[in-house]
């Protein structure tokens, strides 16, 4: 456990590009701020703790990450308050995803305390680029990558661990039209579809652009056994409003365990909904809409935050979902959660980690 406060040495860029962005066309994850954070791991410990000028670094061709895949990364947003405050959303249960994924991929943990003043550090220094445009804010990504020069498949000594930030607007600007994916598969059992690894992302962008041609925004991933579960929607937790409940894929090692995806359910719970958190059928589903029994669906994410479903197609035969206008629950919880996120109502569960 780190108790002591980073001792992180600071050099700040010679010209901010501040004053160059155009705040009312941000597309999500172009646009990067001033600074970044970097360290190091080498002899079994974090150490270099830097704050720079955002820009290029430089690596050896033969870095591990490169070769066998040794990365990971993380999503977090920042939010203005309208008492001028900044607040990061629930920052902790991210460093929490982060150590999973680092022990799942062989690579070394973070301790919590110095992934929170690593965050706190770099938002502080650039939090004249958070938006105050409803449902904008600053993106974080935190990521850690494999850094030895060895052509061998054994896990690396030494990592860089790094956080980029920037301001961004929605990621999805219209209601969703997602097909069921039968033939690929995002994750498998034993794998490490829980954990955020670069290589389960690369893995999806064939069958994501094939989706796209076919004139989809997104997939709904299946259990690779038999594709008669769902598990995510693209990059993000799906959810449905069925019976009155909230039914939503359990966690498992082929799903990760999404931070919008817990505050989604800690408010259902706190408003009195029952969540059935378990295998979700593809048919049953299917079956719902026919029936008029779902009322809600849609995608759960820190870049997505709420991502309502129009349609689901399913084997050439397309299912449409009610009016997400119309929608009480999810619409629902996109308003408590902005209300929290910029600081106009009660933050009665403590999600906002405040910086400064």
């Amino acid at each position: 456990m780190l108790t002591d406060t980073l001792n992180i040495a600071v050099t700040k860029t010679a010209e901010s590009r501040l004053s160059k962005i155009d705040f009312d066309n941000l597309p999500f994850g172009k646009t990067f701020s001033d600074h970044m954070f970097i360290a190091d791991y080498e002899g079994g410990e974090w150490k270099n703790f830097q704050i720079v000028p955002y820009g290029e670094i430089g690596l050896s061709p033969a870095i591990s990450a490169l070769h066998y895949g040794q990365a990971f990364f993380e999503g977090i947003k920042a939010y203005k308050h309208v008492d001028g405050r900044v607040a990061i959303f629930r920052p902790e249960k991210n460093a929490e995803r982060s150590n999973a994924s680092a022990e799942r991929l062989c690579m070394p943990q973070i301790p919590v305390e110095m992934y929170l003043q690593a965050l706190s550090a770099i938002v502080e220094i650039d939090k004249d680029w958070i938006p105050s445009k409803e449902g904008h804010s600053l993106y974080i990504r935190p990521f850690m990558f494999a850094t030895d020069p060895y052509l061998g498949v054994t896990p690396s000594e030494t990592y860089k661990f790094m956080i980029l930030t920037g301001p961004v607007g929605p990621y999805f600007s219209k209601n969703l039209r997602v097909k069921i994916e039968t033939n690929f598969s995002r994750s498998s059992d034993g794998g490490f579809g829980f954990a955020k690894a670069a290589g389960n992302y690369g893995g999806s962008m064939l069958p994501a652009r094939r989706a796209t041609e076919e004139g989809f925004d997104q997939l709904i991933w299946t259990d690779s056994r038999e594709h008669a579960y769902m598990e995510e929607l693209g990059a993000a937790n799906i959810m449905f409003m069925m019976d009155g409940k909230v039914i939503t894929p359990s966690t498992r090692d082929t799903i990760l365990k999404g931070v919008t995806r817990d505050t989604v359910i800690t408010l259902a719970k706190s408003w009195g909904i029952e969540v059935e958190e378990r295998r979700v059928s593809v048919a049953e589903i299917l079956q719902g809409i026919k029936e008029g029994r779902i009322t809600d669906a849609f995608g759960a994410g820190t870049a997505a935050t709420i991502a309502h479903i129009a349609e689901i197609a399913h084997e050439g035969e397309v299912y449409t979902l009610p009016d997400p206008a119309k929608r009480e629950f999810s619409n629902k919880v996109l308003n408590t959660l902005n209300e929290i996120r910029y600081g106009r109502a009660a933050d009665e569960f403590g999600w906002n980690y405040f910086v400064g």
